[in-house]
């Protein structure tokens, strides 16, 4: 019969592998360079930040990421005694519980799932402070004997468990992705460009025709940008029927490139609870407010939602992988304000963005003045977006849905992960589809 045993949870031998004794203890900063600004620090293999919740009082360690879009908290402010994270404005207190949740309201909840863990103990002692991640027989860390402590290197941030949609993901090449605006490529002319980690060449030949090199299933000029897909693609181009309008005055950004992963860009373009702590001077939503749970309505290769609000009328609509659209109409006057923001997979760590401004003034004109303020405020709304998205050190967009904590303004997110899974799975279905044909036909 098998034996059993009881294993110690402390250390099997007395002293660690720097020969120093085991005690539970980890120096992790000098106590002078811990104040009110987050500081990633590692203990025992695990990532914390440390600060101060006000000046003067004594340090604080929680777990190093937001439970809600794992933003790293190492960009995370203090609030009147609270950590506040900078993307959606979620705010915990010294045990790490979560106590606010805008989006949610004055009389939303928190769930406890948007918790953060912390260490069984911190403390300050002879200038440092250390951390005991687990419970420790020893009540207090040990005194250097002469030596200076020295902190172990911070861990990489904890991942998610499950699957990733990054930039190079394999059904990416069944979808249409946008390479160049149309005014990049001349007639009899081309242009390099980088499309899923590899470099493709676009030529337009004297006649007009559209190919690349490699070949591609496809390439056309659509809306004023030139789109490549790589393989047959699942789903057709998004629609913009105002692209045709005569009285719509059409304004295309320069294309931006960040090192953000498209699927997170995407994810924020639906966004709304993130706007107030993101684009509070340029939205004019200074103070968070209460989200509705977004109206949605799936359609063939996404999905998209109205919401109507004092004689306005808003409509989001995506389509995979990685085209988006926000159209404003004034139900009154007929006006009209649309956003196109395209994403194009460049590499692991670069992701190209197009965003295009159609607009439609009261009358059928737009005054030149007008069109210019609003392609500025969209420029600057992007350059915030990809200001806080550069800080997150994500890979791409998790595809398993407890990766992250969902509350119910993320409707349209939680959508835009299913989307994307749907796609990984088709493609991945027939892949190994046409491996099972391929294989009876050489057997």
């Amino acid at each position: 019969m098998a034996s059993s045993r009881t294993v110690s949870p402390w250390p099997s031998t007395p002293r660690d592998l720097r020969g120093e004794v085991a005690t539970g203890w980890f120096p992790v900063a000098r106590s002078a360079e811990v104040g009110t600004t987050p500081l990633t620090v590692g203990a025992g293999g695990q990532a914390y930040v440390v600060l101060r919740l006000r000046p003067g009082a004594e340090v604080t360690a929680l777990s190093a990421r937001c439970p809600h879009r794992l933003v790293p908290l190492a960009a995370a402010t203090v609030v009147d005694g609270r950590v506040q994270c900078p993307y959606h404005g979620w705010q915990f207190n010294a045990e790490g519980r979560c106590v606010d949740i805008p989006s949610l309201g004055p009389a939303g909840t928190p769930p406890p799932r948007a918790d953060l863990s912390t260490p069984w103990a911190v403390e300050e002692r002879d200038g440092w402070v250390w951390l005991a991640p687990d419970p420790t027989p020893t009540a207090r860390p040990p005194r250097p004997a002469g030596t200076t402590p020295a902190p172990e290197p911070v861990p990489d941030l904890p991942q998610p468990a499950g699957p990733v949609l990054d930039n190079l993901h394999p059904a990416l090449e069944h979808a249409w992705h946008p390479v160049a605006l149309a005014g990049e490529l001349l007639a009899g002319g081309y242009v390099q460009t980088r499309l899923l980690g590899r470099t493709w060449t676009v030529h337009r030949r004297r006649g007009g025709s559209l190919d690349a090199d490699p070949p591609a299933w496809g390439v056309v000029e659509r809306y004023g940008v030139i789109w490549v897909a790589p393989a047959e693609p699942r789903d057709e181009l998004i629609a913009v029927p105002e692209s045709t309008d005569a009285q719509v005055t059409t304004t295309w950004l320069p294309p931006i490139r960040t090192i953000a992963p498209a699927g997170p860009l995407a994810d924020a373009f639906l966004d709304a609870a993130h706007r107030p702590f993101v684009h509070g001077t340029t939205s004019g939503a200074h103070d968070p407010q209460e989200v509705p749970v977004p109206d949605l309505s799936p359609e063939r290769g996404g999905f998209s939602s109205v919401r109507d609000d004092d004689h306005h009328r808003t409509t989001l609509v995506y389509r995979a992988p990685f085209q988006l659209l926000r159209r404003d109409v004034d139900q009154d006057t007929g006006a009209l304000t649309t956003v196109l923001r395209l994403l194009q997979p460049e590499d692991a760590d670069s992701t190209r963005v197009y965003t295009c401004v159609l607009l439609r003034g009261v009358d059928g004109t737009v005054p030149p003045d007008v069109v210019a303020e609003e392609v500025e405020q969209q420029a600057v709304v992007l350059a915030e977006d990809l200001a806080l998205q550069a800080q997150l050190a994500s890979s791409g967009l998790p595809l398993l849905p407890r990766d992250e904590l969902h509350v119910r303004a993320d409707r349209l997110g939680v959508a835009l992960r299913q989307a994307l899974a749907d796609l990984a799975a088709d493609c991945a279905a027939a892949a190994d589809s046409a491996a099972a044909l391929q294989h009876r036909a050489t057997a």
